[in-house]
């Protein structure tokens, strides 16, 4: 029995029919196919150096993210009664000081906020006054209006 994959990276009738229709269907897959005959023997080596590079990646962040854990949240004890104490207190002192930066921001926010709405309201007042001036109508006296038209200048009139 024969034991050998009907596609392999090799010039086989299978892999040459592929590549053709490949071709035909979308010529990227045909370029794919082709790449595949010819460099598929090294596919194997590949695949294992990639292994290798991600695994080794990935095992120093591993190794980062137990640091980052011992330090981050302050739990984890050394040993050194002395030395906890202290970064206890400087953790707290810290944290302290945040919440201090967080409240002024959210003051600051405030602040420009308002800045901005009354701003804002200034700028539409004023603009509500040019408009009301520009199209506010020319006040004339009724008694001269009936002098300047004139008899018959009213439809109504004749």
């Amino acid at each position: 029995m024969n034991t050998s994959a009907l596609i392999r990276p090799a010039w086989t009738p299978a892999t040459i029919a592929l590549m053709v229709i490949g071709f035909m269907v979308f010529w990227p897959l045909g370029f794919a196919m082709l790449a595949y005959i010819i460099w598929g023997d090294r596919l194997d080596g590949f695949k294992r150096d990639v292994n290798r590079a991600t695994d080794g990646i990935f095992a120093g962040r591993r190794r980062g993210s137990d640091k980052a854990a011992r330090w981050g949240n302050g739990s984890a004890r050394t040993g050194n009664v002395a030395f906890d104490d202290w970064r206890e207190k400087e953790l707290e002192r810290l944290n302290e000081e945040r919440r201090k930066l967080d409240e002024m921001l959210t003051q600051f926010d405030e602040y420009a906020r308002e800045l901005r709405r009354a701003k804002d309201q200034d700028e539409f007042d004023r603009f509500m006054a040019n408009r009301n001036k520009s199209t506010a109508p020319a006040k004339t006296d009724p008694s001269t209006e009936t002098t300047k038209r004139g008899k018959g200048s009213n439809l109504l009139d004749d």
